[in-house]
């Protein structure tokens, strides 16, 4: 995604009143005088590589179709660039609405320079209907994400089957079906591969995808415009219910009292239900007792971080997407640097691959780690106090009691898990442990480290605290 600075904005205001002035159907003037403001506000390399060869093919209903010379292109606006593109059109004509990515084949899109002024091209021939590329809006599913591109390792496989189950016999087996785990590890790909299945397996079956945030707002706007009933009708009338990000419902009571009178509906009536959390329904704040119940009974299971094996898999799985190689060695780099995000591999190997293409040859491995730099997470570095402080505040305890001597049950725990986080998770000596809170014996925080260790492999609960903690800090 790339930022507007001021000077852009300017220019944009005084372009304002000439696009005020432009046909709907004009759309190579359209078009060059956007990428004007494009222009500006990218590097040049990123102009050159990613806009010169697109342009307006058509407007239909608000929406622009806007042509694109390959699935390079298509993918990376969409990703980077689509908000910024969108609003720079809505600021040329009011009546924009939407923007859609079109992949011409047989046929170059027109190459729309902003100094070389060519006409539209006629409308192309596609590479495939547009509704093959795009989000179904009957069911708000993205058809990318299928089990054929959904890569399978030890860490996913359990998650992975439990979906072939629920699509195996909707309704009946494993209802709900609960993914969760930290972001970036395919819940939302998994959990829409399971509607696309069921699409297709039972064309008569109405399926839905929506996150947590899209029906909390949805009620709220239908509570405030009185139109509480329509709301319950639209929900109550499909067969397979899909949930991304239920977390949002934390603390939010009207929408938990409503949300649990439906999927009571749903349950009762054999229809599907599958969802998607960041955290296990038992440690997610601000979540009535009865909804975790009903989380939890069907089937919940995590998708931890992948095992090195699976990441250096995923790397090579999407190599022969985009159809580049890597040396074993550059593989093993990538898989070695992201332990525990898959979107942030794809990313990476997204990136490679139009490097690749651009420069028509392969990377080599500086070139690999400097992208690797540029556009993966920073480790984090805290210190021994910030880590006390999300202990404290995740088992509602005073800060300042985890460094004092008392050895009461509710106070034991959280102060041997943050000696095992701080030891596990940040390296840090025994001895140093020992100091930090409150001058105790480096033998004892072996000790809790220890039993931390060891408890962890038989306590689901605490696993699952430990794994919420880490997400947190």
């Amino acid at each position: 995604m790339f930022f507007i600075v001021p000077q852009v904005g300017r220019i944009i205001n005084r372009y304002i009143l000439i696009f005020a002035q432009y046909p709907m159907n004009d759309f190579s003037k359209m078009w060059q005088t956007a990428l004007i403001e494009i222009e500006t506000a990218v590097s040049q390399a990123n102009f050159s590589t990613w806009f010169k060869e697109t342009a307006i093919l058509r407007e239909a209903e608000g929406t622009i179709y806007l042509g694109v010379p390959n699935s390079f292109t298509q993918e990376w606006l969409q990703k980077k660039f689509h908000n910024a593109i969108l609003r720079i059109l809505r600021q040329m004509d009011a009546r924009v609405r939407a923007l859609e990515y079109v992949i011409v084949k047989n046929e170059k899109v027109a190459n729309v320079s902003v100094v070389v002024q060519k006409p539209a091209p006629p409308a192309p021939t596609m590479s495939m209907p547009l509704q093959d590329f795009y989000i179904n809006r009957d069911d708000n599913l993205n058809p990318r994400y299928t089990f054929e591109t959904f890569v399978i390792g030890p860490f996913n496989e359990l998650a992975h089957a439990a979906s072939q189950t629920v699509i195996n016999s909707p309704g009946k087996t494993y209802n709900p079906l609960f993914i969760y785990g930290d972001t970036g590890r395919g819940k939302t790909h998994l959990i829409q591969a399971v509607g696309n299945k069921i699409k297709t397996i039972y064309p008569e079956k109405r399926v839905f995808y929506l996150t947590s945030e899209r029906f909390g707002n949805e009620l709220l706007t239908a509570l405030q415009e009185g139109k509480a009933q329509q709301f319950k009708d639209k929900y109550r009338k499909y067969d397979v219910l899909i949930m991304d990000d239920v977390q949002f419902f934390s603390g939010k009571e009207k929408f938990q009292e409503e949300f649990f009178h439906l999927f009571n509906m749903y349950v009762d009536t054999s229809r599907q239900l599958v969802f998607s959390s960041d955290k296990h329904p038992n440690v997610i704040p601000g979540l009535e007792d009865r909804l975790r119940g009903r989380f939890s009974a069907g089937m919940v299971l995590d998708i931890p971080e992948p095992d090195h094996e699976s990441r250096m898999f995923i790397v090579r799985a999407k190599c022969n997407t985009y159809n580049i190689t890597l040396a074993p060695e550059i593989v093993e780099n990538i898989a070695s640097t992201i332990k525990d995000n898959i979107r942030e591999i794809e990313g990476v190997i997204n990136i490679i691959a139009c490097q690749t293409q651009f420069k028509k040859r392969e990377l080599n491995l500086g070139e690999i780690r400097n992208i690797l730099k540029n556009n993966t997470k920073p480790k984090k570095l805290l210190s021994v106090k910030e880590v006390v402080k999300t202990v404290s505040d995740f088992y509602n305890l005073s800060e300042d009691i985890i460094y004092n001597k008392t050895r009461r049950k509710e106070v034991v725990k959280p102060r041997q898990v943050v000696m095992y986080l701080l030891r596990e998770d940040f390296n840090v000596s025994f001895p140093s442990i020992g100091e930090k809170l409150g001058g105790r014996d480096h033998t004892t925080v072996i000790h809790s480290y220890n039993k931390m260790r060891e408890e962890i492999k038989i306590n689901p609960i605490l696993s699952q605290e430990i794994s919420q903690l880490r997400s947190m800090l």
